[in-house]
């Protein structure tokens, strides 16, 4: 039993070992192919890994141009805050030289008004002396009556019940009155003179000065009927520029402004070479 128990058990060891043998020969070209399938695996491996590397080196070269970026950026940012305040600084000193350009502009005007005020006024001035010149030459044939004698002319009623009729020494009488500013007895002088010579070479004249003493006393309304007058009675006469720019400073002074530019307009258009043209212009630039 001893013999055939160990012959039994050496076969199974034999048989054992040689499948023992074939699992390994089965196993090893079981490994062979793996190894044999793993290969290109572990090239392309080695690949991806040098791929990865370069992938990691362009990150870092990005991430450091990143870093640059950042910052150039906030240099940038720096920069234009700086910008900013630079700009913020020159606007607010723009700004400022503007208002003061502005303030001396104004004062400027101001000026420029009051001057213009001044002019008009010596203008007028002038105006109101070539008027006294303009009537001089009729005047002079009167004056010499007052002045010779020393006293005043009589007045209108006092001459009438004399029964003198001397035009010349009424008109200078009235004429005297009103130099003298009495220009409520100076209208009533000149009144009275048209009521007795309403035809004469005084008589323009006298209506004109009626007007003027309206126009001086501040009863404008009165004093354009009166200029109005000087235009429709006396057509030919000398005082017609005269009385039309005083009608038309009158409607300005009430502050109607579209008659005084059409009177105004007409005095250029009529007598253009004259002083009450320039004063007429003067007035239509400040007509608005």
């Amino acid at each position: 039993m001893i013999s055939v128990v160990g012959c039994a058990t050496t076969d199974e060891l034999s048989q054992a070992r040689g499948d023992l043998g074939r699992q390994i020969l089965v196993t090893n070209e079981k490994i062979d192919t793996v190894e044999r399938g793993i290969a290109p695996l572990k090239d392309e491996i080695t690949g991806l890994r040098a791929e990865i590397e370069k992938t990691n080196e362009a990150l870092k070269t990005l991430r450091s141009s990143q870093a640059e970026v950042r910052a150039e950026m906030t240099e940038m940012r720096e920069q234009l805050q700086q910008s900013r305040g630079v700009a913020d600084g020159l606007r607010d000193e723009l700004r400022r030289e503007i208002a003061a350009s502005a303030a001396r502009a104004s004062k400027r005007e101001e000026e420029e008004k009051d001057l213009r005020e001044k002019l008009d006024s010596l203008i007028f001035k002038i105006n109101f002396i070539e008027n006294f010149l303009e009537i001089g030459k009729k005047e002079e044939t009167a004056a010499p009556a007052v002045e010779k004698g020393g006293k005043p002319p009589a007045p209108a009623k006092e001459a009438a019940a004399k029964g003198k009729t001397d035009k010349e020494s009424l008109y200078a009488a009235a004429y005297d009155l009103f130099k003298q500013g009495k220009y409520d007895k100076a209208r009533e002088g000149f009144e009275n003179f048209l009521k007795l010579y309403p035809d004469t070479e005084f008589s323009d004249n006298a209506q004109f000065w009626i007007g003027e003493c309206h126009y001086f006393d501040k009863n404008y309304e009165k004093a354009i009927v009166e200029y109005d007058k000087v235009s429709k009675n006396f057509p030919e006469g000398n005082k017609v520029p005269y009385a039309l720019l005083k009608q038309g400073l009158s409607f300005l002074k009430l502050g109607d402004k579209a008659s005084a530019k059409l009177l105004l307009q007409q005095v250029v258009k009529d007598f253009p070479n004259t002083s009450q043209a320039r004063i007429a212009r003067t007035k239509l630039l400040e007509i608005k």
